[in-house]
């Protein structure tokens, strides 16, 4: 099995159930860097083939909330829990030593929770506008989006990586691993996304790449609940910034 189709399986089988997980080193987990939008992709495929088939034609919230389950099975809530440690240690925590000892707690406080319960409303919120609009490419186009979005993060954060599976990826954000990311993502999205839209996404997700880059300055480090946290605010990304362009 040649480096580059391992490293794909890889990052299929961490961040999602579509394969079987494989044992990976750090230089495996590095490896693997370079195919999250490619992973996003066929995990967008996936979790739309049902929709694609029909189930339950014509009744976008049903879809929309059958969507939102179906990735957070898929992805293990991997990428919500990221983001509900960050935003709950983000919440009334101003010190950076306090900041990473409320990360590391396993328990949820109440500003994880709200975090996580607003963003599964607004994607469901998001996923029903899509499916009534008929834009299901867009939807796929998510999920490719968000996984290049904790891409670039990985890179704007290399120098503050902190120990951690999440500094083994961060390792693996490398110019070629960026531009490959890129590759997948714009040439998907050329497929299944209107130009405008696809440009509107990207704007926002590199907003909120802007605004991770500052926190890991201020709280000095980063790990690999800000990759997760990147991942589902860049798909929120590209889900608003379909219904931003219009059609």
């Amino acid at each position: 099995m040649n480096a580059a189709w391992r490293g794909f399986l890889v990052a299929l089988g961490f961040l999602t159930r579509l394969a079987p997980a494989r044992p990976a080193d750090r230089d495996g987990l590095s490896r693997a860097m370079a195919w999250l939008p490619a992973a996003g992709l066929v995990l967008g495929l996936a979790a739309l083939a049902p929709f694609y088939a029909g189930l339950f034609q014509g009744q976008p919230w049903v879809r929309a909330w059958l969507l939102a389950a179906l990735s957070l099975y898929l992805t293990r809530g991997l990428h919500l829990d990221g983001l509900c440690d960050v935003f709950d240690a983000l919440g009334p925590h101003l010190s950076a030593e306090r900041f990473w000892v409320v990360l590391k707690d396993s328990r949820t406080g109440a500003f994880g929770a709200l975090a996580g319960a607003l963003v599964v409303c607004g994607q469901v919120v998001l996923y029903a506008e899509l499916f009534a609009a008929r834009a299901l490419g867009v939807l796929i186009w998510s999920f490719v989006l968000g996984r290049f979005a904790a891409q670039v993060l990985g890179r704007l954060t290399r120098d503050l990586a902190r120990p951690g599976l999440g500094a083994a990826f961060m390792a693996g954000a490398t110019p070629w691993a960026l531009g490959l990311g890129l590759a997948v993502t714009a040439a998907s999205g050329l497929v299944l996304v209107p130009w405008p839209s696809m440009l509107a996404g990207l704007a926002l997700a590199g907003l909120c790449l802007v605004l991770f880059r500052r926190l890991a300055v201020r709280v000095g480090g980063a790990n690999g609940d800000f990759l997760g946290a990147a991942v589902v605010l860049g798909e929120l990304a590209a889900c608003l910034g379909r219904l931003a362009a219009g059609p």
